[in-house]
């Protein structure tokens, strides 16, 4: 069974061009340099699933149509990775409720910003529903056959997951991660690693510091996202990387 992977947006949070900016990349015609926020779309034979909801989800499925989604699987609840929830409603109409993985945290903090979403009392006709499950480090779940393990990293103090199914890892917001946690990361033929700039971050890998990572987990190919505006153009910087690492950008597919 193959995985199929597409990367629905690569941007950190506010996108690439950013409102206003005049910086250079913001102005860049080089459609590998317009981002939208960081999800991905992982696909195989019997299923699709989505990482990540955030505010540009409905722009990115016209995008990249599929006709079904067999869950939504949320690393954490910053705005950039779930403020798109809402737009999950043509799928609620066509196949009914709709399957999220998160943690408990996760689900406290999506039933106050969608509280229609979540209050069985609110009964306003068209609302999307939700099946909800509550997911756990190193506790593996199904979604039809493929087996998912989530993995927990660090986000400045906020604990996110990554995913791992098979030998693809898919990996962001992450600033540091546990010896135990790496174990479960190591030997991927494909992962994903965010990279924001190249200087240090509060809460995110710059680059140099996603690329020592890379290399330390033996992935035979590394994919970076989240990527902003001041880490600078995608060509220079893909002429930059080291062997078998990518730049990934919007509607990038990888094949596993």
């Amino acid at each position: 069974m193959s995985l199929k992977l597409t990367f629905l947006g690569t941007g950190t949070s506010q996108g690439i061009p950013v409102i206003g900016s005049d910086h250079p990349v913001c102005k860049s015609e080089d459609p590998r340099d317009k981002r939208l926020r960081s999800s991905v779309l992982i696909s195989w034979e019997s299923g699709n699933i989505v990482i990540d909801c955030g505010p540009d989800f409905r722009q990115q499925i016209l995008r990249n149509p599929v006709d079904h989604l067999d869950a939504i699987l949320l690393t954490h609840e910053h705005a950039d990775h779930t403020m798109g929830l809402d737009d999950i409603r043509p799928f609620f109409f066509r196949q009914g409720d709709i399957h999220f993985y998160a943690s408990t945290r996760v689900f406290s903090s999506l039933t106050r910003r969608f509280d229609y979403i979540f209050d069985p009392n609110f009964n306003y006709p068209g609302i999307p529903e939700i099946t909800q499950h509550n997911i756990e480090k190193n506790l593996t779940f199904q979604i039809n056959d493929l087996t998912v393990l989530p993995v927990e990293v660090d986000h400045a103090g906020m604990p996110v997951f990554g995913f791992r199914m098979r030998n693809l890892a898919y990996v962001t917001d992450i600033k540091s991660i546990t010896s135990d946690q790496k174990a479960l990361l190591m030997d991927c033929e494909v992962l994903v690693l965010n990279a924001l700039r190249h200087e240090p971050h509060h809460s995110h890998l710059s680059l140099n510091e996603a690329i020592t990572l890379a290399k330390e987990l033996r992935a035979k190919r590394t994919y970076f996202t989240h990527i902003s505006h001041t880490l600078g153009f995608h060509k220079e910087i893909q002429e930059s990387l080291p062997a078998h690492m990518f730049l990934a950008y919007d509607a990038l597919t990888v094949t596993l």
